[in-house]
């Protein structure tokens, strides 16, 4: 499986940086970054098919580590792409957010075709479901803190208000000129933001990687209730999350500081100045950063509580 994402992937570069067509923003030379697709696909591929012959040597591995973090690099910021979606907006790039996408599932394949062979001998069971250690849940605390500001401004603005220099009219003209759905416009009109909307969901899943009940489908799935929850179904979105938000809001906290302190200029985008663009950057990427950071506490702890552990097979006797 991982083989073939790999041919499709190194195929899907080829046939961009033969047609010009950039996968990573519109930066002069960008169409020459194309070829970096292929050289992540092309080696990919071989190594995959060696693991399969002659199992997971410790160069092979290498390599396909290596690959996995060049993968998850490319993937960065697919989650603003599937945001922009999901609030009826259009992708800057449809190629580009194909490639992120692309290289998120590879990210994936590539890791576990790579920790292929670390299976316990003689059988394994799972865990019991656990609570994450008394740290971790202190990360989560921090991230859920970390979106209250954010959250209690996006409110404001929702219900009416005018916060740094911005009215709610304004905001709503803001997101029509974006090209929002008429879903985000019906919600706003009610006073609920959609983004608090998205980062309840995602307070909701950190709190799931550091709480048993994110390991056990809850009474009301039904059929479901009582059975263990997939790793790959919390796991899979925290990855994307962490990915994406830990690093943007990182460098973003960071190039709020230095606009701060005088170094660079804030430009005021949709708003009115830009100490008003500054204020409501630091308020967003605090919040981006923290959680992101938290998330990605959260989800390493999550997948080393529900690692399968090895059985010791009985002795014949």
């Amino acid at each position: 499986m991982t083989a073939l994402w790999a041919v499709a992937y190194a195929a899907f570069g080829l046939a961009c940086a033969l047609r010009g067509t950039p996968l990573f923003g519109r930066v002069p030379a960008s169409s020459a970054l194309d070829w970096a697709v292929v050289a992540v696909g092309a080696p990919a591929a071989p190594a995959c098919a060696a693991v399969v012959r002659y199992g997971p040597r410790p160069g092979l591995r290498a390599l396909l580590w290596t690959a996995c973090g060049l993968a998850g690099i490319a993937a960065f910021s697919l989650l603003m792409d599937v945001i922009t979606l999901m609030v009826g907006q259009g992708v800057d790039s449809w190629a580009a957010a194909a490639n992120r996408a692309l290289a998120a599932v590879g990210a994936l394949l590539l890791a576990a075709t790579a920790r292929s062979g670390h299976s316990p001998a003689g059988g394994a069971f799972t865990p019991p479901s656990s609570c994450a250690p008394r740290r971790v849940q202190l990360a989560a605390c921090a991230g859920t803190v970390a979106f209250l500001p954010y959250v209690a401004m996006k409110s404001f603005w929702a219900l009416g208000g005018t916060f740094a220099g911005t009215s709610n009219e304004e905001m709503l003209a803001v997101s029509e000129r974006n090209g929002a759905s008429g879903i985000w416009l019906t919600l706003e009109s009610w006073g609920l933001d959609s983004t608090v909307l998205l980062a309840a969901l995602g307070v909701f899943l950190l709190w799931g990687l550091v709480r048993p009940w994110g390991q056990v489908f809850p009474r009301w799935t039904l059929l479901l209730r009582g059975r263990r929850v997939p790793r790959w179904l919390p796991l899979g979105p925290a990855a994307i999350g962490a990915a994406t938000l830990a690093p943007y809001g990182v460098l973003g906290v960071g190039y709020c500081f230095l606009a701060t302190v005088g170094v660079v200029t804030m430009r005021p985008g949709d708003f009115h100045s830009s100490e008003d663009a500054l204020l409501v950057g630091w308020i967003g990427l605090i919040a981006f950063a923290v959680y992101g950071v938290a998330l990605a506490v959260a989800a390493r702890s999550y997948w080393l509580r529900t690692r399968p552990i090895g059985q010791a097979r009985p002795h014949a006797r």
